[in-house]
């Protein structure tokens, strides 16, 4: 059955939670900050739920995830096929989605150069190609990847926190937050610290990602929450509304480092949440799905996914990416084949 992926004009400015309620940060600087941060945190939560009550509470008011239903849901997903022009509206909006990642140990800032070049402009041979949505790199190498992206719509996008175990002092998170902000980053991906979720202490976490926000001074903040470690469904829902409560501009699968990391399962369950959230609170947060989209083929399923759950106002940049290091070169050979009837040789595109 076709699906009519329609363009999208324009995006909804949705007015932020802390916009209603007063930022958390604010207190923070008139007082004792632990203590201002947690009355912040204590706040935002009875902004969502409606009447105070404790954090372990709400979370355990989240309702548990049909698992049987949620894959037969992809499956049915991943069956729709699209007609040829909205195949190549969706190519081109896959791209514009992107964000181009490098984060291993080996990256220098040559490398991070080159991928600032290609992230601006993808096909050197085709001006028809737009910019990916950003780059997504370590903080190291953040003040190199602005000079070279100066001029273009291209965002910097830093890890952080302790990327990518999280395993580490709230106030080096913060530091370092600080500090990639500092060097020019525009979005910030931080880890939540799992091992504090699946011990039940949802209040650090919760604490933590209010802190990184107010450290992250109007960058965007996108909180990983390293699904694969999370053991179920019922755990990804119940993080994704942690997160969101907190603050939480874009909610985003994986680091890329664990396995399985992003998968059409998982993402639906986080999309709904965001629809559920949306609903009860009239706050548009977005998504990222990270780690093992390779192909063309895959990114169009999960913006299948993506307009079934949450509609055409979720169809842009500002609310839905795809973490990628390897798909976009797929993403162009397709729009090639698309468009000339033959697929180009992939040495004919530069290395991601």
């Amino acid at each position: 059955m076709p699906v009519n992926l329609a363009p999208l004009s324009a995006v909804y400015d949705a007015p932020r939670m802390d916009q209603v309620i007063g930022s958390p940060g604010d207190a923070t600087r008139e007082g004792d900050g632990k203590a201002a941060a947690r009355a912040g945190s204590a706040a935002l939560v009875r902004a969502w739920i409606g009447r105070p009550g404790a954090l372990g509470a709400m979370l355990d008011r989240v309702g548990g995830v049909d698992a049987v239903g949620v894959n037969e849901r992809v499956e049915r997903l991943q069956k729709r096929s699209i007609k040829r022009e909205s195949k190549l509206w969706a190519l081109d909006l896959a791209i514009r989605m992107m964000d181009l990642t490098t984060l291993e140990g080996k990256d220098t800032d040559g490398k991070v150069r080159a991928l600032s070049v290609k992230a601006r402009q993808p096909d050197p041979s085709d001006p028809s190609i737009p910019s990916v949505a950003a780059i997504c790199i370590y903080p190291t190498h953040v003040a190199v990847a602005k000079e070279t992206l100066r001029g273009s719509t291209v965002k910097v996008a830093s890890v952080a926190t302790g990327f990518p175990s999280g395993n580490t002092f709230l106030e080096l998170k913060l530091n370092e937050t600080a500090l990639a902000v500092a060097a020019g980053a525009d979005e910030i991906d931080m880890v939540i610290d799992r091992g504090a979720f699946l011990e039940g202490d949802y209040a650090t976490v919760f604490d933590e990602i209010v802190a990184v926000k107010d450290a992250a001074r109007g960058a965007k903040l996108k909180v990983i929450l390293e699904t694969g470690e999370l053991e179920t469904f019922d755990n990804v829902r119940r993080a994704s509304i942690l997160a969101m409560a907190a603050g939480a501009d874009s909610i985003k699968t994986s680091t890329g480092k664990v396995a399985p990391a992003a998968t059409l399962p998982v993402t639906l369950v986080m999309l709904e949440a965001i629809r559920d959230f949306h609903r009860r609170t009239g706050r548009v947060v977005g998504m990222k799905p990270a780690g093992g989209i390779r192909t063309s083929k895959e990114a169009i399923q999960y913006l299948v996914v993506l307009y079934e759950t949450l509609g055409p106002r979720w169809m842009t940049p500002d609310l839905f990416r795809f973490g990628a290091s390897s798909l976009l070169n797929d993403v162009l050979m397709q729009i090639r084949k698309e468009r000339t009837g033959r697929y180009q040789n992939p040495d004919y595109f530069s290395l991601d």
